[in-house]
């Protein structure tokens, strides 16, 4: 692959890097410059595999042709055109090819640019649809301890990860906090859904008692906790928060960012769960981490609330210059249509067995303390250093970058979310990795 660039830049001081310890960064640069498949390239040439999809985003690999062609032939083609008031094609066919996906009754599609954009959208919607209803007192917004749901101010104020929010101020008002799920004392080294915590969703109609339902707009959660070290959901917690907030009115919206489009080995967490929200927030996989992209599924009850009054009156105000960008709906289309002729979206069922066998084969290494696994998405939890959290699994990090695998690090978990398209030798090889950085660590 050629490029115009060169492969290390002479200044890297310009460029204030996002969720990176960026003075450290810049001593010692990790830099990719190509990628394909399974695979990155770094500056000198070294093979890296993936473990982590990218950033949970890289769902069918990397630089995948049918994506590229998309791409190049709708830049060409219509590089931009309005969403306000006009429209173009591929927009209107990739929200149908969703809904097609999509768990029965998420019928109508609005499109972001990122995760982030999903979560305000969705939460916006939420306000307004009680407003619409009739129902405006309905404004508190409840989200869990340990959520992460994007880095904007509805986001982080719904989310409860300490580090993303303590310098932030006081966020939006009205909003509560449900408590995480994690239960090192009854659930360490689970396999699959762990067995303890469904009681947990009962803390919402302790919130509910507490605020009264009629203040109450929606409650949004990740089916399970990514960016927080893989939080899975204990049995039947979700139906019963789904129960809960049917009975009080209140709207569910679950955050797919990370578990939509076949993480989990369905098309969504909430097809594996086999519960229904009101809305799926949703991107990353959506153009396989190519092209920015987020959306929002809603029910039609949600979609038809707002198709009242004169029809010249717009219904929704709200939007983004790049709602369903062109170049961005070709991706999203290609990327669907990889998923279907690899059968991506289920795939991750075929793997999880062999994937959870390896990952668990872990247990008793140094300083592991649990490993938790569901689909394809794992986590090992590694015991702090002292006085140090984080450090140890930063310095896991780094070893395995030099010794050719990516992994994603939070806290002291290491996380894996490796693409769909893994085989299960390159399992060996990121557990056989991890094991000898295990060994080695202090």
């Amino acid at each position: 692959m050629s490029t115009n660039l060169p492969v290390t830049p002479n200044d890297l001081s310009a460029f204030w890097m996002p969720f990176t310890s960026n003075r450290q960064f810049k001593k010692a640069p990790r830099m990719f410059v190509a990628a394909k498949d399974m695979h990155y390239t770094t500056t000198d040439g070294r093979q890296v595999l993936d473990g982590t999809s990218g950033l949970w985003c890289c769902n069918a690999g990397h630089c995948r042709p049918k994506i590229v062609e998309a791409i190049q032939q709708q830049a060409a083609e219509l590089d931009y055109a309005p969403a306000f008031q006009m429209g173009h094609p591929k927009a209107f066919e990739l929200a149908n090819r969703l809904v097609d996906i999509a768990p029965a009754g998420l019928n109508h599609v609005l499109f972001t640019n990122s995760g982030s954009e999903s979560v305000e959208t969705a939460l916006k919607v939420a306000l307004a649809y009680h407003r619409v209803k009739g129902e405006g007192s309905r404004t508190r917004l409840i989200g869990r301890e340990r959520g992460y749901h994007g880095v904007n101010f509805g986001g982080i104020s719904v989310g409860g990860i300490v580090t993303n929010r303590k310098m932030f101020g006081t966020l939006l008002a009205g909003v509560d906090h449900m408590p995480h799920t994690h239960n090192l004392a009854k659930n360490a080294y689970s396999k699959g859904v762990p067995e303890y915590g469904t009681e947990l969703a009962d803390e919402l109609e302790r919130i509910v008692t507490l605020h009264d339902a009629s203040t109450i707009a929606a409650v949004i959660v990740e089916p399970v906790a990514g960016s927080t070290g893989v939080l899975i959901p204990p049995q039947g917690y979700l139906q019963r928060l789904r129960d809960i907030t049917k009975k009080h009115g209140i709207l569910l919206i679950f955050d797919e960012v990370i578990t939509g489009f076949g993480r989990l080995g369905t098309p969504f967490a909430s097809d594996y769960f086999g519960v229904t929200p009101d809305m799926i927030v949703c991107a990353k996989g959506l153009t396989n981490g190519v092209i920015p992209m987020g959306a929002v599924l809603v029910t039609s009850d949600i979609h038809d609330a707002f198709m009242q009054g004169p029809e010249h009156v717009i219904e929704f105000f709200h939007g983004y210059t790049y709602s369903g960008n062109p170049i961005a709906s070709a991706a999203g289309l290609a990327t669907l249509e990889t998923y279907r002729e690899e059968g991506l979206l289920t795939r991750g069922a075929e793997m999880a067995p062999y994937f959870e066998a390896a990952l668990h084969s872990l247990k008793g290494e140094r300083h592991v303390i649990d490993i938790r696994n569901i689909g394809l998405v794992g986590a090992i939890e590694l015991e702090p250093i002292a006085g140090a959290p984080t450090k140890r699994a930063f310095a896991a990090f780094v070893k395995a970058f030099e010794t050719g695998l990516l992994i994603r690090t939070t806290g002291d978990i290491i996380a894996l979310s490796p693409p769909l398209i893994i085989e299960k030798h390159q399992i060996d090889t990121i557990v056989d990795t991890l094991r000898s950085i295990l060994k080695a660590l202090d």
